[in-house]
């Protein structure tokens, strides 16, 4: 909880602590309580908190920001960066060594009063060009003179912060920048301490990193004494005449960039050795800076990157786990309606899944009280013969004539026979979805299936003189093919045909008619019977409906018309009834010539 309290900022106000807030003074206005930092940061943590317990959240989160540190890794490498930076500083120390090579090479002459050492012109001077020692002395071989350079020295290297020793031919070393002092300056010298201290944890820690950033196949670079300057490659080429340049790490994995140029004049041996090098930090403080700056535009990156993450997560994740209370709702109250979240709005896969579960859960619910409505609807269709039975075998003791005891064993064998089939029937809608599940769909000839059925009603007649007729209607080349279970189609169509044919007159035809329309298939079937009472045309399709009055009570279980309609929806199909009709009457009104069932499937 956040603490909003605010310290009394004025010690001479009123106490108004005790004071009920119904009983606050006229005009008083209570001061806006001062977000502080400590109180941002409490709500950004508990905002945090919150979405953290979600594995989504906390996946996309990890994504982006490893994407993000992969790039900013590659980047800090900086690889590129720095074998540019290196080239570039070897290639301008290569130039500035041969300048102050030129001028070391010029100022190595007799003493003489006639030549005089301007250093500004030395600074002018391009590599190969000499000082202008006269022509006489061209010839002549001089050693250098450390009392002539060294100002020379000092003067050319103090502004561009680097290390120059200058070796004579035998690579014995002359001249140390690090050991240059002008007049004035205080020589210290940094006494070793009495034990040696080793670097902190920290500082090795920056060490390691540095050199494994830098390293790769580096040479180590190590200080040699003043005698061994062959030791460097570099200088060793340079005194065979050749300028060259090496690139080396110390210790604490700091760059070391170094060249050698030969002191030379024109058509004259070698004097010496010029080499130059970089301060340890010179090109890791540049390299450094680099890497804060991208370090810096990282940290803003990782701010935005996680604060957009977060958003998407609440779009994503918030969603899919009210969804998934909702569907837990629905797992544990299975008896009440549990509305799962509307996200259908969303035109996307959250939005999908919603309009999918909104779905999938009222046909469960619609599933549960069809299966409650037919528990029930079983239960009293059982009851009516039950009740029958029983009245009758507890009478049949009690008939004193024999046409009494054959009238009440009639009504038990009756009754008998509705219970069979009403149990058959029930049996039958009862395992009609599972079957249809587990069967696969294979295409259906309805063309073939329509003729067989045909002959069939018409060599049986099924206890009716009752033919059937059948016509398919449209081109030759139509296809008359659906997607289906045969079987389960057969039995609607012998439903129908039966139904039809238990209406009919005697000596009557039932016609059935196919034809083809765009992507369905549409079955008609007529009857030349009284047709349906038109409140009845939506009833006949329920379970154990049944309008017979010229049948006897308890011919038929009311199931057939009902399960047909339960297949032909299985198939994505449509069923209904209507009256055909016929002739006007006397009074113009129009007759009813029969009843008629259409049915539509898609085809394929």
């Amino acid at each position: 909880m956040l603490d909003r309290t605010q310290p009394d900022l004025n010690p001479d106000a009123e106490d108004t602590s005790q004071v009920p807030a119904t009983e606050a003074p006229a005009g008083h206005v209570e001061p806006t309580p001062r977000w502080r930092p400590r109180d941002w940061l409490s709500r950004a943590g508990q905002f945090l908190f919150t979405l953290s317990f979600s594995s989504l959240t906390r996946r996309i989160v990890s994504l982006n920001l490893a994407g993000l540190i992969a790039l900013a890794a590659s980047i800090l490498y900086l690889s590129q960066f720095r074998a540019g930076l290196i080239d570039a500083r070897a290639q301008s120390l290569l130039v500035q060594g041969e300048i102050i090579a030129s001028a070391i090479a010029a100022s190595a002459t007799v003493e003489t009063n006639t030549i005089t050492i301007d250093p500004d012109r030395l600074l002018n001077l391009k590599p190969g060009e000499s000082y202008g020692a006269p022509e006489e002395f061209s010839g002549l071989d001089f050693p250098i003179n450390p009392e002539r350079v060294a100002p020379v020295l000092r003067r050319l290297i103090s502004p561009t912060k680097t290390r120059a020793r200058i070796y004579d031919r035998d690579g014995v070393l002359i001249l140390d920048s690090r050991s240059l002092f002008r007049r004035g300056d205080v020589i210290r010298f940094e006494l070793p301490p009495p034990t040696e201290v080793k670097p902190g944890f920290l500082e090795r820690t920056t060490i390691a990193i540095r050199t494994w950033l830098n390293r790769g196949d580096l040479p180590l670079y190590r200080e040699l004494g003043p005698e061994n300057g062959n030791g460097y490659q570099e200088v060793a080429q340079s005194l065979k005449g050749e300028k060259s340049s090496m690139v080396r790490i110390n210790d604490r994995g700091e760059i070391i960039v170094s060249v050698a140029v030969p002191v030379e004049r024109p058509r004259a041996t070698i004097f010496g050795s010029l080499m130059l090098s970089t301060q340890g930090d010179d090109i890791d403080q540049m390299v450094t800076a680099e890497r804060l700056a991208i370090l810096k535009v990282f940290g803003v990156a990782v701010m935005v990157m996680i604060v957009l993450s977060l958003l998407l997560a609440s779009t994503i994740a918030g969603p899919v786990r009210r969804l998934a209370d909702g569907a837990e709702r629905v797992r544990r109250r299975i008896k009440t309606r549990i509305e799962i979240p509307d996200f259908t709005r969303r035109r996307d896969e959250i939005g999908h899944l919603s309009g999918a579960l909104r779905e999938m859960t009222d046909a469960l619910y619609n599933r549960i009280e069809a299966i409650e409505t037919f528990a029930a609807d079983v239960s009293h269709e059982l009851k009516n013969p039950l009740t029958s039975l029983r009245s009758a075998v507890e009478t049949l003791p009690l008939a004193k004539t024999e046409a009494s005891r054959n009238r009440l064993l009639e009504v038990i064998e009756h009754d008998v026979r509705r219970l069979d089939r009403l149990i058959s029937d029930i049996s039958d809608a009862s395992r009609l979805d599972a079957e249809l599940q587990r069967t696969d769909v294979a295409p259906v000839d309805v063309r073939r299936l329509l003729t067989t059925l045909t002959s069939v009603a018409n060599e049986t007649r099924l206890g009716h003189d009752v033919g059937v007729d059948v016509r398919f209607e449209g081109n030759r080349a139509d296809t008359f093919s659906i997607p289906g279970h045969d079987l389960r189609l057969g039995q609607v169509i012998s439903n129908l045909l039966t139904n039809a044919q238990s209406f009919s007159k005697s000596g009557g035809r039932v016609r059935i008619v196919c034809r083809r329309l765009k992507s369905e298939i549409e079955i008609v079937v007529d009857d030349d019977g009284p047709g349906i009472r038109p409140d009845a045309l939506e009833r006949v399709f329920e379970r154990f409906y049944t309008d017979r009055p010229h049948q006897g009570f308890g011919q038929n279980s009311g199931l057939g018309l009902s399960i047909s309609k339960q297949i032909i929806e299985a198939h994505r199909g449509r069923i209904w009834a209507e009256n055909r009709p016929g002739p006007t009457d006397a009074q113009g009104d129009t007759r009813i010539a029969g009843a008629r069932f259409v049915v539509r499937l898609p085809a394929t």
